[in-house]
């Protein structure tokens, strides 16, 4: 009989040592039940509003579960060169931004033969997920402060590439902070940037910026596409998650140079945009207008709700997306409670601050009354 205590109650198996020094990814949580008072939830960047009515119609009437996608995404690759002006050739899809992020730094990144770790460059705070992606596939986070506006301090950034980086991520608009870089920001850090390194602008909020009024003396955030001709090392990343609804379906997409495209299509997943998701994707790009009707409203709120909140002695970082953040400190579990007792969920980063996404009109107006109950107004 073997000495090993390995038994089916007791498998002895253990996961790669990586795991140890993962941070674990927190989804944003639903709203308590409070008794006479609706539920809302504020703490995942949804669109409150759902996909438009053209989806919808999709979505009651496929039927083509049973058949495998196309795994190229070639209509929606078609339809989003058409609308980008760009070359098929060089979009990529995947569940996701997310799914398409993994695809990007599976391909880039990682543990060199020698064991050395590969160096991902990223502002922090920002996505969550950044540092469980990267330490998975056993590269280095590097981790570089944001600026005290929220806004990412690219020139730091740029200090901390070596010979070691191998992927710089950029997320315009900044999440959770909002602030978002512009195209003079990026081409003056690019220049500075070994052409060796890839450098991924992760726009999973771009049309909040366009929907967006830029205040008078400043630049418009940056439109990733821009950069493509001048700067081969750069990739877009955008999704369908925000702004057109199809959060639940997971569908996003890079586009980049193809000579970095052809390395993201075998590292991409096979059949992870399925024919549902596409045909949604699809839709959304064919009815644009009416999607972006519905961006300009939770702009509109965005808007609203931040005034009030600035009225009320509040100060927060100028956002670009459909959400705002409050840099409340040591308060953050208190707001956060006080939230969940008037049955609206927010994002909470303990002893940072609260990630609001705006939400239907009636749980923006919940958040303000909450803001104004609050005493701390840092």
């Amino acid at each position: 009989m073997s000495e090993h205590n390995n038994t089916p109650e007791n498998p002895n198996i253990q996961p790669r040592h990586v795991f140890s020094a993962l941070p674990k990814y927190a989804a944003g949580k639903p709203p308590t039940p409070v008794e006479g008072l609706k539920q809302y939830k504020l703490s995942s960047n949804e669109n409150p509003r759902g996909p438009i009515p053209e989806v919808r119609r999709i979505l009651s009437e496929f039927e083509a579960t049973h058949l495998y996608p196309d795994p190229l995404s070639t209509k929606l690759r078609t339809a989003l060169a058409r609308r980008l002006g760009v070359d098929a050739k060089n979009i990529v899809t995947g569940a996701g931004s997310l799914g398409a992020l993994n695809q990007i730094l599976k391909a880039f990144a990682g543990a060199s033969l020698d064991g050395t770790q590969d160096e991902v460059i990223y502002a922090w705070r920002s996505f969550e997920a950044y540092p469980i992606l990267v330490g998975l596939l056993g590269a280095k986070s590097v981790q570089v402060p944001n600026l005290p506006n929220g806004a990412h301090d690219l020139n730091a950034m740029a200090r901390a590439v070596t010979d070691r980086t191998r992927i710089i991520l950029i997320c315009t608009p900044n999440n959770p902070t909002g602030p978002a870089v512009t195209e003079v920001q990026v081409r003056e850090f690019l220049a500075t940037i070994p052409a060796n390194v890839v450098v991924v602008l992760d726009e999973a909020y771009y049309e909040f910026c366009t929907a967006s009024t830029v205040p008078a003396g400043q630049d418009a955030p940056v439109n990733g596409l821009d950069l493509l001709d001048d700067y081969p090392n750069v990739i877009v990343l955008r999704t369908f998650s925000k702004a057109q609804g199809l959060a639940g379906l997971r569908v996003g997409y890079s586009i980049s140079h193809p000579k970095l495209t052809q390395y993201l299509r075998v590292a991409a997943t096979p059949f992870a945009v399925t024919a549902l998701a596409e045909a949604a994707a699809v839709a959304s790009i064919e009815h644009e207008e009416s999607v972006m009707e519905g961006v300009r409203h939770i702009v509109a709120e965005r808007e609203r709700v931040s005034a009030r909140l600035r009225e009320l002695g509040y100060w927060f970082p100028e956002t670009y997306a459909n959400f705002v953040w409050l840099p409340l400190g040591e308060h953050t579990g208190a707001f956060a409670e006080l939230a969940a007792a008037n049955a609206l969920s927010v994002r909470a980063f303990d002893g940072e601050g609260v990630r609001v996404s705006i939400g239907e009109d009636e749980a923006n107006d919940r958040f303000i009354s909450i803001c104004e109950q609050f005493p701390h107004r840092v």
